[in-house]
């Protein structure tokens, strides 16, 4: 019976996975990289010898471009094959922003009982308060 490292060296040396080597190199290659460049990074990909970054902002771009050679000097670490060239680009899709669905636990629980003494003279203001009171007495849960 193998253990798992041997069957994992032998599908790492498989041609037929190679896809899915360059993909946890460059994803070794990012996670190496200093946290001002890498959270700016929406994805990477390598296509003819050309690594190419998607980024989030124009910002990220001139970042990158400004650390160049830091980025070949960490391609050299990383010991990353075929690989002589970066692109930089940012993309024009905008993220959707994920929501959250509302259980009802989340729901806000009113910790004021509405027991307050309505001291305003003026009456549309008397009368704001009082409708504030039945708005806390409709909400809270007995």
């Amino acid at each position: 019976m193998k253990n798992i490292n041997e069957i994992l060296n032998h599908i790492t040396s498989n041609p037929s996975f190679d896809k899915l080597n360059i993909f946890l190199e460059i994803k070794r290659f990012v996670n190496i990289l200093p946290l001002k460049l890498k959270s700016g990074i929406k994805f990477v990909y390598i296509k003819n010898q050309t690594m190419h970054f998607v980024l989030t902002h124009q910002l990220f771009k001139v970042e990158f471009e400004h650390n160049k050679d830091t980025l070949k000097a960490l391609l050299k670490m990383a010991e990353i094959k075929n690989v002589s060239n970066f692109v930089f680009f940012v993309s024009n899709s905008i993220d959707k922003p994920i929501k959250k669905n509302r259980d009802a636990s989340e729901k806000y629980i009113e910790k004021s009982v509405g027991i307050f003494e309505n001291r305003a003279k003026d009456e549309k203001i008397f009368k704001k308060f009082e409708d504030i009171r039945e708005i806390i007495k409709s909400t809270k849960e007995f």
